[in-house]
């Protein structure tokens, strides 16, 4: 018993058996859900094929005669329509094609007109009823399938009989109406087909699933508990008995480092290597601070050096890459901010740019800030253009937005072999784009909602092509709205005056001269929003313009 109970709080006990028990019910309900599907698309494409096969036969008979023929006997147009039924018969490679009126004050009886025998199908012996011939309808699912047909203008029925007791193989019949020239009903046309290829393909179907279940529980189990305990489990255990250590001793030991090759476990441990750094080294520091301004001020550049370690900030960004040049930089109002920028590759020819600005500033701003770059990361790796990933973000925000802030997103992805750029705007401000031997210009690109304000909104993505030599510079509303003590504001125009000022520079030439410009302007009046600016470059691009198109 005390064995059972510590392997209940076993964590690779529960999670191996955990697993091997979502394994053993995924198997069975594909096994129940994959035979229903089996049969059922089976009945379906047999039903349809069979439905044409009649409807086909159907065509050789002529519904103005029933009536004649039943009461003329075989003339020679009779003849001639069961010549083409045995024909049709053979040639479909069908057991039955029959013709018969059913009476229809109780669809209990019926006579039959034509009927042609192939018994070679299915190695069946039927016999071939004359014209005339008069028995029972065979049951009551025989009967509404009638009643359906000349009352309520079906177009066909099927009737499966997989389990036969009166020596017949397993088949099914498709009916469909032989109408009059005038539309009404007067007999109805029956295909009946041998359905043994459902059988057989069930006996390997059902063992396949059997063996498949089996080597996966097999396969899976051996993985999973190698798997987890290596990769998982262990490095999880071995971060939980630092942290309680740590949480017991309040001193430093040997880094975790390197101990998993999974980025959550890898940063996990990153992080609690750094919680404790910077726990001890605020606790050392408490000890000095003797005044509420200068704790708040410490817990300030805490959050200050976690928000700047979530911006990529190391320059050149990407000095194995000669296609493009980039340069970001963010200037908060306050110790933290709620601007951001964001770029990383996707893959070998895709890069992803962010420029965002949350509603809110300071220690507000820089949570919704870091929480948004965050989930924003993700789902640009996960889900496809910037509109669908704007509209992912925008419910995801809306979901757990208590406090009502929202956030202005700019997202665009450049496909770097050829300069083009998909883009979206969720309520940010407009790019400016700088055309080879021309000048900046704000590109007027297409608004939408605000991320955070409303659930539910689409986004639309658009194209903007990038030649070599092109830039692009983005921006948040701290800089066309910065102002000097006389209250008025750079503006737009003072913006893109500043970028041709110096629009021959390199990207972080361009930004190291905007920011010098609004130092002038603002002079020594103080700073309400913060200030961001990332600016690109398309030094060459490999793709050719067929691939650009």
């Amino acid at each position: 018993m005390r064995i059972f109970e510590k392997l209940r709080s076993n964590m690779a006990f529960n999670v191996i058996g955990g697993l091997l028990f979502l394994v053993l019910m995924f198997g069975l309900i594909v096994s129940i859900i994959g035979n229903r599907s089996f049969v059922s698309a089976f009945k379906k494409e047999y039903s349809t094929v069979t439905y044409h096969m009649a409807d086909s036969a159907a065509a050789f008979v002529n519904g103005d005669q029933i009536e004649e023929y039943l009461a003329g006997g075989e003339t020679e147009e009779y003849a001639l329509t069961k010549s083409r039924l045995d024909i049709h018969c053979t040639k479909l490679n069908v057991s039955l094609i029959y013709v018969i009126k059913v009476d229809t004050s109780d669809y209990g009886r019926f006579v039959s007109v034509f009927n042609a025998v192939n018994n070679s199908v299915d190695n069946s012996n039927y016999s071939e009823w004359e014209l005339g011939h008069r028995r029972d309808t065979t049951n009551d699912e025989y009967r509404l399938k009638y009643k359906a047909i000349y009352e309520q203008g079906s177009e066909y029925e099927t009737v499966f009989r997989l389990h036969t007791n009166d020596g017949s193989h397993p088949h099914m019949t498709t009916l469909v109406p032989v109408k009059d020239s005038s539309g009404r009903v007067t007999a109805i046309l029956c295909v009946q087909r041998p359905v043994r290829e459902m059988e057989d393909a069930l006996r390997p179907y059902y063992l396949l699933i059997v063996l498949g279940v089996a080597l996966m529980v097999l396969v899976v189990s051996f993985l999973a508990a190698t798997f987890l305990r290596q990769s998982i489990i262990r490095p999880v255990k071995k971060v939980s008995k630092e942290a309680a250590r740590f949480a017991k001793e309040h001193a430093l030991s040997e880094p975790l480092g390197e101990i998993s090759r999974f980025d959550e476990i890898l940063d996990l441990a990153h992080s609690i290597d750094s919680m404790e750094s910077d726990m001890v080294n605020y606790i050392d520091n408490l000890t000095d601070v003797t005044a509420e301004k200068e704790r708040m001020r410490a817990e300030l550049s805490i959050a200050a050096m976690i928000q700047d370690d979530a911006l990529p900030d190391d320059f050149p960004a990407f000095p194995d890459r000669n296609e493009f040049d980039l340069y970001a930089l963010m200037d908060p109002a306050r110790e933290v901010g709620g601007d951001f920028y964001n770029f990383f590759l996707i893959d070998e020819d895709h890069l992803a740019l962010v420029m965002a600005d949350v509603s809110d500033k300071g220690i507000p701003g820089a949570l919704f800030m870091m929480v948004t770059n965050i989930l924003l990361t993700d789902r640009i790796e996960t889900y496809g253009t910037p509109s669908e990933v704007l509209s992912i973000m925008n419910d995801d925000i809306c979901e757990h937005n208590q406090a009502d802030m929202f956030e202005t997103v700019w997202l665009g992805i450049l496909e770097i072999s050829t300069g083009r750029i998909i883009a979206a705007n969720a309520g940010h401000e407009h790019p400016a784009i700088y055309r080879k031997d021309g000048c900046f210009e704000i590109l007027k690109d297409k608004h939408g909602f605000v991320l955070g304000g409303m659930p539910g909104m689409k986004y639309k993505d658009y194209e903007l092509q990038l030649g070599e030599g092109d830039k692009l510079f983005l921006y948040t509303d701290g800089l066309p709205e910065s102002t000097d003590r006389g209250n008025r504001m750079l503006g737009t125009e003072g913006m893109i005056e500043a970028l041709n000022r110096v629009k021959d520079g390199t990207p972080k030439e361009i930004i190291d001269g905007v920011l010098k410009t609004v130092d002038e302007f603002v002079g020594e009046a103080d700073q309400f929003d913060d200030l961001t600016m990332l600016c690109l470059e398309m030094k060459e691009i490999k793709g050719s313009p067929g691939d650009r198109a």
